[in-house]
């Protein structure tokens, strides 16, 4: 025998359907609603809230594109060589100011100069020791600079308040030829005690009457360079210091 549904068996039947159905299309409608709010928003004219968030957003962007540029220029400049402004293979060009001849011209134009003296002046300014050389060997065909004249004329310079040992020891010092040095030693020592006793003079009235004077003007003497048998004439162990 068949079964039959009978009328309230069918009302539970599409009541069980019914609620299965809405728990399947519940899910599907939400998503429905958050679309339609979404374009909704969308379409909705910006709040000065919202165009503010969105002007920030933007002007973050735009930052964060320029530093970007800039660290790719700075990367760029350090491959070219760049410490500043300037490119490091155009470094001599750059280079500002008078250039090392009429550097040295200047100081010629002063007074006498060694050549080892005013290649350390000039060293400051060149790239490397050979382009001095260059400039000093133009400057002594030429005539600007002698390393003899310039002894004279430290000597002329020196020699009313000076003793030779003190005087040769400068010479050497600014690499003046040794043969030069013993030709102006022999001159100064020739005329060593007159030009001791005229410095001793300037400084003290009368000859020392104790050892503690005569060690005090022995000492002075000796530091300005003159020799001691010339000391010993003028303080009085000589006898013709008049």
């Amino acid at each position: 025998m068949s079964w039959k549904p009978t009328p309230a068996s069918a009302d539970r039947v599409r009541a069980k359907l019914d609620d299965e159905f809405e728990t399947v299309a519940k899910p599907q409608g939400l998503r429905r609603s958050s679309d339609a709010r979404r374009e909704q928003e969308a379409a909705a004219p910006a709040t000065p809230a919202d165009q503010w968030q969105r002007s920030s957003e933007q002007r973050s962007a735009t930052g964060r594109g320029r530093r970007a540029a800039t660290s790719q220029r700075a990367d760029k400049d350090v491959e070219d060589g760049v410490d500043g402004s300037t490119p490091a293979h155009d470094s001599t060009q750059a280079r500002k100011g008078p250039s090392l001849k009429m550097r040295a011209v200047g100081y010629l134009s002063r007074r006498e100069h060694a050549r080892e003296e005013l290649a350390r002046k000039l060293s400051a300014y060149a790239e490397d020791a050979a382009e001095v050389d260059a400039v000093l060997d133009v400057l002594e065909k030429e005539g600007w600079l002698s390393t003899e004249r310039f002894a004279q004329s430290l000597v002329h310079r020196r020699a009313s308040r000076q003793g030779a040992a003190r005087i040769v020891q400068e010479l050497r010092q600014h690499g003046v030829d040794d043969n030069q040095v013993a030709e102006l030693r022999d001159q100064l020592r020739a005329t060593e005690y007159e030009r001791a006793l005229e410095v001793w003079k300037k400084r003290f009235d009368a000859k020392p009457e104790d050892r503690a004077v005569y060690a005090k003007q022995a000492r002075f003497l000796a530091s300005r360079g003159f020799a001691h048998d010339v000391i010993r004439r003028i303080l009085g162990d000589g006898g013709d210091e008049d």
